[in-house]
């Protein structure tokens, strides 16, 4: 089985060793689980909005189809101001990639909601007004998501782990500990079994 990651930071897992990113915790599990698969091909970098994702996408080779393909992306939209529907639209534009990647098997592909930054020690002191990313960030969750719902992918919500474990984090004070990771690779498990057995 081959499985593709797309997304940002918390993709690529900035802060912490490469085992502890949740897509290769992900990995891990399906091998123990006694799934025959490859390395994760992730395709994701520190700072990524989502038409920085999308133009590496076009520069990227790919090798479809894929058994599984998550997406998680958008954190940088919000931190830029960017507005909801121009995410929604860019998002749209992803995950219709993310399908045609997975051999137009929507089935085989799962999003995670985007985490609340707001709530990290970062996030408590960059001087942003906490309340207002929690709402954008929920607002920009609701669009994925219901985009999602009408393409029948799998939708993982992992922000409320994020607000409940705040301090969960790296030495940044900003990104996920491997610790955070390991609750979104079990939340997104439900998600992985759903897909291998339809």
């Amino acid at each position: 089985m081959r499985y593709l990651a797309l997304g940002d930071s918390y993709t690529i897992g900035e802060g912490v060793a490469e085992a502890e990113r949740w897509p290769v915790q992900l990995v891990t599990r399906l091998r123990r689980e006694g799934i025959a698969i490859d390395e994760a091909q992730i395709v994701a970098t520190t700072g990524w909005t989502t038409d920085e994702l999308s133009a590496a996408m076009d520069a990227t080779v790919f090798t479809p189809p894929y058994d599984l393909v998550s997406l998680l992306i958008g954190v940088n939209n919000q931190y830029r101001g960017r507005s909801t529907d121009e995410y929604r639209g860019e998002f749209q534009r992803l995950l219709d990639r993310a399908i045609e990647l997975a051999g137009e098997r929507s089935e085989r592909v799962f999003v995670l909601s985007i985490p609340d930054w707001g709530a990290t020690a970062f996030g408590q002191q960059s001087g942003r007004d906490v309340a207002q990313i929690a709402d954008e960030l929920d607002a920009y969750n609701a669009a994925a998501r219901d985009l999602c719902a009408t393409r029948k992918v799998a939708w993982v919500d992992i922000t409320p782990s994020s607000r409940a474990f705040p301090d969960q984090v790296a030495d940044d004070g900003l990104h996920p500990s491997g610790e955070q990771y390991s609750l979104w690779a079990a939340e997104a498990w439900p998600a992985i079994q759903a897909a291998l057995y339809v």
